[in-house]
């Protein structure tokens, strides 16, 4: 029998003023049963970072032809492509040729090695921007995943302070390109 995805439901108030956009968000995420517990609170800040009223996650590790998180407007264009992990530059470039801008959040302990051997080769992709989570965030977001979330959120200066009841996270990208 398949294992089914495990559900979790994030109340996020988002103040983000780098981007002057403040949002209540009610998201449901579905856990595929070989994502990461640690993917899953990153594809959530990923989702937090970039909250716009037409971001939407993507079908995820089941649908190639989709992005992790992305932003479609009213004319099927896509003008946000976000993807997670390390990622090869096949699915880096496909990204690139199907939308406005591309990024990508890498985290995990392997990322300084992934990025040492694909940062030339993905120099030529104009549209992509690349940031990674430290381990130590990852690590910390962890400890805040529950089936039911809510999160205080607040961005500013490219800074995130993510509020969960009396834990507080600062959550900081290192920009890679």
């Amino acid at each position: 029998m398949a294992l089914k995805a495990t559900i979790y439901k994030a109340n996020i108030e988002l103040a983000d003023m780098d981007r002057n956009y403040y949002q209540s968000l009610q998201l449901t995420v579905a856990q595929h049963p070989s994502e990461t517990p640690q993917r899953l609170m990153v594809r959530i800040l990923a989702y937090i970072l970039n909250a716009h009223e037409d971001l939407q996650f993507g079908k995820g590790l089941s649908d190639e032809n989709e992005a992790t998180i992305w932003q479609v407007n009213y004319s099927d264009e896509i003008e946000l492509w976000i993807e997670l992990g390390q990622l090869d530059e096949k699915r880096l470039k496909k990204a690139s040729n199907q939308a406005k801008n591309v990024k990508l959040y890498c985290y995990g302990s392997s990322v300084n090695t992934w990025w040492s051997q694909t940062e030339q080769s993905l120099k030529k992709f104009d549209k992509l921007t690349v940031e990674q989570f430290e381990q130590s965030t990852c690590d910390a977001l962890v400890n805040l995943l529950s089936r039911n979330m809510d999160f205080q959120c607040s961005i500013q200066d490219g800074q995130l302070w993510l509020t969960s009841g009396d834990e507080t996270l600062l959550v900081e990208t290192l920009k890679l390109k």
